[in-house]
């Protein structure tokens, strides 16, 4: 945990704006993993390029709030 606190540096707010019915399975998968799985959820995560490649997947479906 110790590496984890050094890294918190960036992080980025995303919420879901969009349904996850009648999409693709690993669509739904990304949404959880995001922490996401219902419209107007809200989640705050490191700014990571896995992360970012996640929310590209499914920028249809979020929208990026924030960024610190």
């Amino acid at each position: 945990m110790a590496k984890e606190a050094k890294k918190a540096g960036k992080t980025v707010k995303i919420e879901q704006v969009g349904s996850a019915i009648r999409r693709h399975s690993s669509q739904r998968e990304t949404l959880v993993g995001l922490r996401l799985n219902k419209i107007g959820r809200v989640s705050e995560l490191q700014d990571t390029p896995e992360v970012r490649g996640m929310i590209y997947k499914v920028r249809h479906l979020v929208r990026v709030v924030g960024e610190k």
